[in-house]
C-alpha cells in the first residue's frame, strides 16, 4: 500500500513545477505517488511532465477547471471519494495519506517522511501542514489560519488584526499571536501543502467544487473538523512556496486572484455561518464584502 498520494495542480508555471518535481522526487523514507492534473497550461507544463517525470501520472485538462474540481480529479485517480474514477486503476488499494501539493512549493527531502510520521504518531490528527516560508526566508501566514467567522473576518477587515498582531483576539486570521516555530493545533492549513487522513476524507468527502480557487482548503479544514479530527501545524519540517506564482502573472490574472478571494471569503459564510446570523449583522457582511469585492461580487451575491 502506499504511504501518500500527491495531488499537484498546475497552471502555466513550468519552470517551478519542474523544480517542486525534482525536490519531490529526491524524497525518502516511504512509498508514495504523484498526480499532476495540468489545467490547461498554454505553456510547456504539460508536455515536461510528460517528457521528464514519466513516473508520474498526467491528466491533462481541456480548460481550466479551477483549483478544487482539479485537486478532485487528483483525488479520485488515486481512489478517494470516488471507486469508479476513468483514471483510476481498478482495484488498487487506497493509500493512508494524501497531499494536496502547489508546483510552486520545495520540499527537503526528509519532508513527507516526518509529516507522515507525525500523524502516524497521533491518531486523532486528520490534517496537518508544515512551516511555509517565502524566498525571502518569510513566513507565509496562510500556513495557519483560524477560520474567518464574522468577528475574524471583521478584525482582518478592520486592520486591526494587523495593528494588533499579538492579541489572540484581533489576530485569529493568521495566528500571528502564535510563535511561528512553535507547533499548535489551529483550525486550517493552507492548500499548498495540506496532508489528510485517509479515513478523515471517507468522512468529510472531496473538495467543495463551488469554491474555484481559494476557500477550498478552509472549507476541507472546516469540515474535517466537524468530524471530530485536529488539524496541526507543524514548525519542524520547513518548506519553501513562491506564492502566487500562477494568480499573479499578469494583471488579468491578479485581477481575477482578486475576484477569487473575495467570492471565496462570501461562499465560506454563506455556507458555514449564515444560517446563525442575526438579519443585521448579515447586512452588514453582505455590505462589507460587496464594497470589498465590488459589482461582480455584488452580482454573485444576488444569485
Amino acid at each position: 500500500m502506499l504511504d501518500l498520494a500527491i495531488v499537484i495542480v498546475n497552471y502555466n508555471v513550468c519552470d517551478l513545477l519542474r523544480d517542486c518535481l525534482t525536490s519531490v522526487y529526491a524524497s525518502t523514507g516511504l512509498n508514495f505517488a504523484v498526480c499532476v492534473v495540468d489545467n490547461a497550461s498554454p505553456d510547456d507544463s504539460a508536455d515536461m511532465v510528460a517528457r521528464e517525470f514519466p513516473q508520474a501520472q498526467l491528466i491533462r485538462n481541456t480548460q481550466n477547471a479551477g483549483y478544487a474540481a482539479a485537486n478532485n480529479l487528483g483525488l479520485k485517480y488515486f481512489g478517494f471519494g470516488d471507486q469508479h474514477s476513468e483514471f483510476r486503476t481498478p482495484h488498487s488499494e487506497i493509500p493512508r495519506y494524501a497531499l494536496l501539493l502547489n508546483p510552486d512549493t520545495v520540499v527537503p527531502p526528509d519532508a513527507f517522511a516526518r509529516m507522515i510520521q507525525l500523524m502516524d504518531d497521533h491518531p486523532d490528527f486528520g490534517v496537518s501542514g508544515p512551516k511555509l516560508v517565502r524566498l525571502d526566508g518569510s513566513l507565509d501566514l496562510a500556513c495557519r489560519r483560524g477560520f474567518p467567522s464574522v468577528e475574524v473576518s471583521f478584525w482582518r477587515l478592520t486592520k486591526l488584526s494587523k495593528i494588533f498582531p499579538r492579541s489572540q483576539r484581533f489576530g485569529r486570521y493568521n495566528m500571528t499571536y502564535l510563535d511561528p516555530d512553535q507547533p499548535a493545533e489551529i483550525d486550517a492549513v493552507v492548500g499548498a501543502f495540506m496532508l489528510v487522513r485517509r479515513e478523515a476524507i471517507a468522512q468529510a468527502g472531496l473538495l467543495d467544487e463551488i469554491f474555484w480557487m481559494y476557500g477550498e482548503d478552509l472549507d476541507w479544514a472546516y469540515r474535517i473538523k466537524q468530524h471530530g479530527w485536529q488539524v496541526y501545524y507543524y514548525p519542524p519540517v520547513v518548506v519553501t512556496h513562491v506564492k502566487r506564482a500562477s494568480s499573479s502573472q499578469d494583471n488579468a490574472g491578479a485581477a481575477k486572484a482578486k475576484y477569487e478571494f473575495d467570492r471565496a471569503m462570501w461562499l465560506f459564510y454563506r455556507k458555514h455561518y449564515q444560517a446563525e446570523t442575526s438579519a443585521p449583522i448579515d447586512w452588514l457582511v453582505k455590505f462589507g464584502l460587496g464594497l470589498k469585492g465590488g459589482a461582480p461580487l455584488r452580482a454573485e451575491m444576488k444569485r
